[in-house]
């Protein structure tokens, strides 16, 4: 397997994305569309996306066009992961982690002894805080909401159903099979949007955002006819 390329950049360990996207063999294009939409997710959520995905550009040899690509920081590297499962996800977080330990260990590995006590202390800090850091941020990324956070948003999906087919008596709402496929458009629709297998594995920082999509869903102009025809039926009974 192709070694992990890991640039210090002005003392920041970073890795580009056409290394990441070689190492898990997809086309450079589809991850940077992957990170397109975390970047919206980041700064919907108040987060600087530049603490996970720095823009950067690139030329190839003999060709004076300027293409885009992102510089990744351990926390960009850790939500790509993060979205993998299997094979690929295994063995790029087992190599990213390998190559950024073996940069910080040599950033680490500089002479202090030479300095003050207080630098000393200072330095011994910031490594310390950028521990803390990085395992904050790891619990962000991988938390998923508890039970009760995934009870609300199941309710809040029974609830938006009965609003879009006028409620229990609808006869939009006590068809079954309609019924049933405004359910799974919702979930098909929240689960493309959040990027989860499920919406029991929401990250607690999207709970908010996950209730209000779902309470301000709306099916699509086929399903929506569907609807309007179920409960039109009522006026020729």
């Amino acid at each position: 397997m192709k070694q992990l390329q890991v640039i210090n950049q002005n003392g920041q360990l970073l890795v580009d994305s056409r290394e990441v996207a070689e190492m898990i063999k997809v086309r450079h294009s589809d991850l940077l569309e992957k990170i397109s939409a975390y970047i919206r997710y980041l700064e919907n959520g108040k987060f600087r996306s530049q603490d996970f995905f720095i823009p950067s550009t690139y030329k190839v040899e003999g060709n004076n066009k300027t293409y885009y690509c992102y510089l990744l920081t351990r926390k960009g590297c850790d939500m790509v992961a993060n979205k993998m499962t299997g094979e690929k996800g295994v063995l790029f977080t087992a190599e990213y982690v390998t190559r950024f330990e073996e940069m910080e260990k040599q950033l680490n590995g500089s002479d202090i002894t030479g300095l003050s006590k207080e630098l000393q202390a200072i330095f011994f800090l910031d490594k310390k805080n950028q521990e803390i850091e990085r395992r904050v941020t790891h619990l962000e990324q991988t938390s998923t909401i508890d039970y009760g956070q995934q009870l609300e948003l199941n309710n809040a999906c029974k609830s938006r159903v009965l609003k879009i087919t006028s409620g229990l008596e609808s006869n939009a709402y006590k068809d079954k099979n309609l019924r049933s496929k405004i359910f799974k458009a919702i979930w098909r629709d929240y689960k493309n949007y959040f990027q989860v297998e499920s919406y029991r594995n929401t990250s607690p920082l999207d709970y908010q955002k996950a209730r209000e999509y779902i309470q301000t869903w709306k099916p699509d102009g086929k399903l929506l006819r569907e609807i309007e025809e179920a409960n039109n039926q009522l006026s020729f009974e």
